[in-house]
């Protein structure tokens, strides 16, 4: 795709009977991130998203409730609109079926088909489903159920009206083939192909007796007749285009679309219906046809007869509505069923959000406002010339990587390279050490390219990161004392490694993410006898029962027990009720504590306390907080990077008012004298044997 001129993107029209849900979030999010990043690149965007407001189910809801059927959908239409503005969806247009000029267009395309008598009426026999409003033949019943919904179906006989579909089949096939973007992923396409080439494609029912629907936009060529709803709603995606775009282009400017996002359920009436009546009316047909993957909740399908239909408005209410959005777009790729569970989205928001891009902007300007001023410096000599080489490369490379994500809809891997840039950087800070470059004055140049580089970084991540999460982006930007207007197209130069950021000054504010905090009951077991004694110490005063009158044995873990000889190292001194004898243990009972490797991903000082610092660990699949009582020893600075070793089976405990969810073990008798780390690479959560 070029980054010039026009690209329209649409989401499906929704059913206005519908409650808006993770799925409709899903189509919808994917689409604005789409517009988005295009908007940005200097193409004139075309969003469109709307309703879908006709047919049996509303016209029978409407009834139930004793209104009019319009009265119905106008009630029903905010819930829509509502939660667009809260996720922050930029749409262009919000189009209703129940528009006049929609209705216009609608009737105008079946009078244009009607006169080159590819519309016929004929007597019609078969299984009619309400919920679906679709006809199933003979085959594809079975025991008087609707194939698709389950719900049980009715034998219709009637005269309908019908588009000559069938005479498109080959036609569509020879299209499909030739154009590989056109039906998407593969699996999607190759299920479209399939069908098609192993069964006759019959004519399609576009029209239903007033008699028994009267919901519906009337035939212009028969008035005892209204349309069939997906021929009605499927014109949209043109229909639009005449009356909606107000200040842009109008007419076909936009056509045909880039990209029709649609869930998988309806692909069929996208790649086959939609397709052959654009080729009826001579118009061309979509560039691409994207079907993505369904939800499920914690592994069951979603429904309301579970209870588990997952609610948008309040995922943006409880965990904000960017991380909402960042996490349905990185948790599968898209195209792939996923599965939504709200631990999965803690572990999503405090590790790659909270102490990712999150964290490294804190660390970032924590360190210019305390070494350079609160000024972004100009760059120096090399700090750590392998690093940085490998940081300006990823750096370098991200753009194009991001646009040939965007072209392939792979919005999960963007948001993995920009993670490895993240992660660059923290690597980065850790082995410049620049709070150790800041005790030296002869170092000062080596500081103020670790600063710079880490800066130019941040900048990059909020462009990039921006068609994700625009509102923290925004205030990321802002923090930075980069000033750029995102609503606009911007220059070349943002997306440039080397776009300069020296002299800009910093306004450190808010943590762009605030760490989730976990219930202990959701927690493993975990907490350091050290800090139960310094609790002990320090929040007496407050009244406060002492940790280690509440501290347990720890519970024996099976599952990780591992012959392992006694460490050298202590743990993080203890304290007990009582005095404990030296006595020897047997290996059994050393088999009870489970020793793993931690990465420690962020660290701060305990307010009020001179020994306690909190730690942000990673354990491979989980991310933990740990007290420890190493604050007189260690700057919170420079133990970010670090890898450690924990018990990781205590039960969690508070330390003034902190909970603690596991051991740092370190050397000394009396002071903390070092920590135990690891040398070499190991991933986070190994066992230590």
């Amino acid at each position: 795709m070029s980054t010039s001129g026009t690209f329209y993107i649409t989401t499906p029209i929704y059913y206005v009977n519908d409650v808006p849900h993770i799925g409709h979030a899903y189509t919808t999010v994917a689409a604005d991130v789409l517009a988005r990043y295009w908007r940005l690149r200097g193409r004139e965007v075309f969003f469109l998203t709307g309703l879908d407001e006709h047919g049996q189910k509303v016209q029978q809801a409407a009834a139930k409730a004793g209104i009019d059927p319009q009265m119905h959908c106008d009630k029903l239409a905010p819930q829509f609109e509502n939660l667009w503005r809260k996720l922050n969806i930029s749409n262009d247009a919000f189009i209703r079926t129940t528009d006049a000029q929609h209705k216009n267009v609608v009737q105008r395309y079946l009078q244009e088909l009607f006169d080159k008598q590819l519309i016929y009426k004929a007597d019609y026999s078969g299984w009619y489903c309400t919920f679906d409003e679709r006809f199933w033949t003979e085959k594809d019943v079975a025991d008087s159920v609707c194939p698709d919904c389950k719900r049980p179906v009715e034998k219709l006989s009637e005269h309908n009206y019908f588009f000559k579909m069938g005479q498109y089949q080959d036609q569509l096939i020879d299209h499909i083939k030739k154009h590989d973007r056109f039906i998407r992923p593969e699996s999607r396409r190759n299920e479209v192909l399939g069908f098609l080439q192993t069964q006759k494609l019959s004519d399609l029912s576009i029209s239903r007796p007033k008699s028994r629907l009267s919901w519906g936009i009337e035939l212009p060529f028969d008035t005892d007749y209204v349309t069939y709803v997906w021929f009605d709603a499927l014109v949209n995606y043109v229909s639009a285009l005449e009356y909606l775009p107000r200040e842009k282009s109008v007419g076909h400017d936009f056509w045909p679309a880039n990209v029709h996002l649609v869930g998988k359920d309806i692909l069929t009436t996208h790649a086959v219906y939609w397709s052959t009546m654009l080729m009826a009316l001579n118009l061309p047909l979509p560039e691409t046809i994207f079907a993505h993957g369904w939800w499920t909740v914690d592994g069951e399908k979603m429904s309301k007869s579970r209870g588990n239909v997952v609610d948008p408005n309040k995922m943006a209410d409880e965990f904000g509505v960017d991380a909402f959005r960042y996490f349905l777009l990185r948790e599968v790729p898209f195209g792939q069923d996923g599965d939504f569970s709200q631990a999965a989205m803690v572990t999503s928001i405090n590790g790659d959000l909270a102490n990712g891009i999150g964290n490294l902007l804190s660390r970032t300007l924590t360190m210019i406002e305390r070494f350079t001023d609160r000024t972004i410096p100009a760059s120096g000599p090399p700090a750590l010339p392998e690093l940085e080489e490998k940081i300006a490369r990823a750096a370098t490379q991200l753009p194009a990587t991001l646009e040939h994500g965007f072209n392939a809809l792979a919005f999960r891997d963007n948001l993995q390279a920009i993670g490895e840039l993240v992660s660059l950087c923290d690597e980065y800070i850790d082995k410049a050490a620049p709070w150790k470059l800041a005790k030296n004055p002869g170092d000062a140049p080596k500081l103020k390219t670790v600063l710079n580089h880490s800066a130019q970084a941040l900048r990059l991540l909020a462009v990039s990161l921006h068609p994700f999460m625009p509102q923290t982006m925004e205030q990321l930007a802002r923090q930075l004392g980069y000033r750029v207007d995102f609503s606009k197209t911007l220059p070349a130069s943002a997306y440039e490694w080397d776009s300069p950021v020296a002299d800009l000054p910093i306004a450190k504010g808010t943590p762009l993410f605030p760490r989730i905090e976990i219930a202990a009951s959701d927690t493993v077991g975990i907490d350091l006898k050290e800090n139960a004694k310094i609790e002990k110490k320090e929040s007496s005063k407050q009244g406060a029962k002492p940790v280690s009158d509440t501290l347990a044995t720890p519970e024996p873990t099976p599952a990780a027990a591992t012959q392992t000889s006694t460490p050298t190292a202590q743990a993080t001194p203890a304290a007990a009720p009582a005095p404990v004898s030296p006595l020897q243990i047997s290996i059994d009972d050393f088999m009870k504590v489970q020793l793993k490797a931690a990465k420690i991903l962020s660290a701060e000082r305990v307010p009020k306390s001179e020994k306690l610092i909190k730690l942000q660990v990673s354990l491979g699949t989980e991310q933990r907080q740990i007290v420890a009582g190493i604050g007189k020893k260690y700057d919170p600075d420079a133990l970010v990077g670090k890898t450690i070793v924990i018990v990781a089976n205590l039960k969690p405990a508070k330390l003034m008012g902190i909970e603690s969810q596991g051991m740092v073990l370190a050397a000394g008798d009396t002071d903390v004298r070092g920590l135990l780390t690891i040398q070499e690479e190991v991933d986070p959560g190994t066992k230590v044997k």
